[in-house]
């Protein structure tokens, strides 16, 4: 994605900034863009992932404004999950004592 109109240019492309839909039409087309901070990614991301961008029929579905076709909440999630470079469900799960810790009374 080209924020500015020119190389040169110092002319933000507001669109671009306000309806990602827009400019991109996957989450992954958002991660693989170099030209976008990890912020900025995130932001976008998260917009997408918002209860407004929900389709009301289907609401494990999201369409942001300008986006061609609809995706899915997970897709969303998993590229949220890819910027910190960690699994959306680490393994191992919750921990757990298997024991008390206090001393039973003698």
């Amino acid at each position: 994605m080209r924020l500015t109109t020119a190389p040169d240019d110092k002319v933000v492309d507001l669109n671009a900034i306000l309806h990602p839909g827009t400019v991109f039409e996957h989450p992954r087309d958002v991660l693989s863009d170099p030209d976008l901070s990890v912020a900025e990614k995130r932001a976008i991301l998260a917009s997408w992932a918002s209860d407004a961008s929900a389709i009301a029929s289907c609401p494990s579905l999201r369409s942001p404004e300008g986006l061609k076709a609809p995706v899915t909440i997970d897709e969303i999630l998993d590229a949220l999950c890819a910027l910190d470079d960690g699994p959306r469900n680490p393994p191992g799960g919750k921990l757990m004592r298997l024991r008390s810790i206090e001393r039973a009374a003698a």
